[in-house]
């Protein structure tokens, strides 16, 4: 390897100044001795796996990822260019591009520019340079994201587009791997070939998150039940994290005995050396359906990114060394050694890529930027009203229905009204009838039935394949969910409490809700999530089982919520949102209040007035759409969802016997988005406004609420708000202290009266 003189001498220049001119200085000053030039067939060197071919592909690869690092530092700072996290040192990801296939779904590491240089080979016509400078430049003409990210990512290259991710891709790059085999046994069409792999790559410093090792965990977990899961973890091992190394061999130390993670090694510095080492990785994933966990050897050249000046925290003699190991130095010396380029052809190359790049670059400066927030939000939550009503109605499956229920006798709209838990259960045997790709798991759910049997009686009627349990890892549940939906199947996830959920809240947050927004609405991922939610158990709960964190939902871009509070309701919003999924690829949270799965009473003991007739198929509730009861009652007006309905009708009984009032209770049924011009005509004839919100005072539906009726100018209507408190809520009868009741509705109602 020769010596970098310009950095020897220089602590104060531009470190990508350095980097550049190390490799022109390497091939000027380069007198090794040259073989004859192999033909395109044999192989680069003696012993080497790599063709000629194969390598001059390699190496151009090589070279445009390192040219557009370079461009970018350039031009950011003439504002042409926003993204400067570079792939340099990483070059040698082009090898596991090369042996993998186009189809092969994957899911990247930031640092991917020569994976994605050579995969652009894989179709005719495609260009990885101007793609790429789009991107860069946030050109609305990007092909990935449409200007939204710098991201790497294509359709037809099957390059999920992934932003700064820290090991979040992980468990859907797993679920992918999963869903490909899970395809054949419940006899799914996929998008892709059956003997397709997924291929997920990230950092060595990555390798430590929590999310990473759950998702290396679950794909260990899967192998050793002989479960095929054929994914590529593709570790690029730089020894560094932003500024923190990683401590020697931890990674070959940590992955290398692993049970059930097969453990390869390969030089990703030495495209001779290491391309047949990724090859038996590709190959053994390919072939062995397992987990497969490819350790590859590479540096980090240039720093994290453009703002990251390593001479400040790290030694002149180290920055050194460290660019003496840059991997296109060793390509360098394979090409001149293999004569497969002299010096100045290899130059020639070395020009015209850069040349190449800095044009494209200049040329996405002069493309269209977005520029209207309708643009920016276009594909991040699409609806088609029409669609969606005509799937959601759609009837066309009565056979199956009437085989999963046995006959036309025991069809559920021909049954007594039922109470929630019945009519989910209900729903959920009905939309499984409708989308044969509907997969339906979690903890608890198969066998079991769940913890309040909703699911019982489906993995009888589904089997295994299609209703089954997973590891108790809510990361993993939610990350088996995108793999399904990348695959083209609609998934049912459960988690089994609301509080679980934060356990994995980036799943749907930083990765399922994002997709169709960072690839322009080119990939989705659609998914209805059931989370059994609320509080008000009695006997059992304390706060991981009376959670009202609806707020940690709310604020996710995109994701619909909805929240039913009769079994009704919850039928034709259930076949709403699997409309949503299938229809505009929507990802929807399925809030199912614990406390009125078994409800059949409102007001006195064996009253059954909070059962109900199940819908006829043909009935759906347009996503947004209230229930109004006592209409044109305007005296009082009672916002309010979820276990609040119930609350809400008792007091407005009493209400109204000690106020005279006429009381109308809305239930607002979806929580997210907030129909505000629906709340707005609700509050538009009210005299007084109540709004009752189960969840906390702080960050609660209420606010929503109260916004949508001052925004709507109704700011002037006498209005009281009655919430739980800003606590966690304590177990037993101790939750009753800081959860609204009855009582304290009736107290907001007398309130309002003695301002008057």
């Amino acid at each position: 390897m020769s010596s970098t003189p310009i950095a020897a001498r220089h602590k104060g220049f531009n470190r990508a100044e350095i980097v550049d001119q190390n490799f022109i200085e390497f091939v000027q000053q380069w007198q090794g001795e040259v073989r004859p030039t192999p033909r395109d067939s044999e192989a680069v060197l003696p012993g080497s796996a790599l063709d000629a071919r194969g390598f001059r592909e390699l190496l151009e690869s090589q070279l445009i990822s390192r040219h557009l690092d370079l461009m970018a530092r350039v031009l950011r700072v003439q504002n042409k260019v926003f993204y400067t996290i570079g792939s340099s040192g990483h070059e040698g990801n082009a090898m596991v591009a090369r042996l993998a296939r186009h189809t092969d779904p994957a899911f990247l590491h930031y640092r991917s520019g020569g994976f994605m240089a050579e995969r652009f080979r894989k179709l005719p016509g495609m260009d990885p340079v101007m793609d790429s400078a789009l991107s860069f430049a946030a050109s609305k003409d990007d092909p990935a994201s449409g200007g939204r990210h710098k991201v790497w990512g294509s359709k037809p290259l099957w390059v999920l587009p992934q932003t700064s991710t820290i090991a979040s891709h992980l468990p859907k790059a797993l679920g992918t791997a999963i869903a490909i085999e899970q395809a054949r046994r419940i006899g799914h069409p996929l998008p892709v070939p059956h003997d397709s792999i997924a291929i997920c790559s990230f950092g060595d410093a990555s390798s430590n998150h929590a999310t990473a090792q759950t998702a290396f965990n679950a794909a260990a977990w899967t192998a050793y039940q002989k479960l095929p899961a054929p994914v590529l973890f593709v570790c690029e091992d730089n020894g560094i994290g932003i500024s923190v190394k990683t401590p020697g061999g931890w990674v070959a130390n940590n992955f290398r005995h692993r049970p059930d993670l097969d453990y390869f090694f390969a030089d990703g510095l030495d495209l001779a050396e290491g391309y047949a080492q990724v090859q038996r990785a590709v190959e053994h994933c390919r072939q062995t359906r397992r987990p497969t966990f490819l350790h590859l050897k590479t540096t980090r050249i240039m720093g994290h990114a453009g703002t990251d000046f390593e001479i400040e925290w790290r030694s002149i003699e180290e920055l050194v060394s460290v660019e003496a190991s840059d991997p296109l130095l060793r390509s360098a010396a394979i090409a001149l050694e293999s004569g497969v380029y002299d010096k100045e052809a290899l130059l020639a190359l070395n020009e015209a890529l850069r040349k190449r790049c800095f044009m494209a670059a200049e040329e996405a400066d002069r493309r269209p930027r977005l520029e209207r927030l309708d643009d920016v939000m276009a594909p991040l939550a699409p609806y088609t009203p029409d669609k969606v009503k005509a799937e959601a109605e759609r009837t066309d499956y009565q056979d199956r229905r009437i085989t999963v229920f046995g006959s036309e006798d025991k069809l559920p709209e021909k049954q007594p009204p039922r109470h929630l838990a019945i009519q989910i259960n209900q729903a959920l045997h009905e939309v499984m009838a409708k989308y044969p790709e509907t997969l339906l798991f979690g903890e608890d759910v198969a066998q079991k039935g769940g913890v309040y049997t909703v699911t019982k009686g489906l993995h009888k009627t589904f089997k295994g394949s299609r209703v089954f349990n997973t590891l108790l890892d809510e990361t993993v549940i939610l990350g088996l969910a995108q793999g399904y939906a990348n695959m083209g199947m609609l998934p049912l996830p459960e988690i089994q409490y609301l509080a679980y959920f934060h356990n994995a809240c980036d799943q749907i947050r930083g990765e399922a809700a994002s997709l169709q927004f960072f690839s322009n609405d080119q990939y989705r991922n659609p998914l209805v999530m059931r989370v059994a939610a609320l509080g008000y158990q009695r006997g059992f709960g304390g706060h991981f089982h009376n959670d009202n964190s609806i707020a940690a939902l709310r604020d996710i871009p995109g994701l619909v919520v909805g929240c039913p509070s009769r079994g009704d309701d919850a039928a034709t919003m259930l076949r709403t949102m699997l409309a949503l999924a299938k229809v505009d690829g929507r990802v929807c949270a399925y809030l199912e209040p614990i406390a009125l799965y078994m409800t059949k009473d409102l007001y006195e003991a064996g009253d059954g007035q909070w059962q109900f007739t199940y819908p006829a198929p043909g009935e759906a509730m347009p996503l947004g759409e209230g229930r109004v009861y006592g209409e044109g009652a305007d005296d009082l007006v009672v916002f309010t969802f979820g276990n609040g309905v119930p609350m809400a009708l008792r007091s407005a009984r009493t209400i109204e016997q000690e106020l005279g009032w006429k009381v109308r209770v809305v239930d607002l049924r979806w929580l997210a988005p907030l129909n505000d011009a629906f709340i707005a005509a609700q509050a538009k004839t009210a005299r007084r406004i109540l709004v009752l919100d189960e969840g906390r005072k702080s960050a609660g539906v209420g606010e929503g609420i109260i916004t949508a009726v001052v925004e709507a100018g109704l700011g002037g209507t006498p209005l009281e708000r009655v919430v739980g408190a800003d606590t966690y809520t304590p177990l037993a009868g101790a939750a009753f202290l800081v959860l609204p009741g009855d009582a304290e509705v009736v107290a907001a109602a007398r309130k309002l009266a003695a301002r008057h």
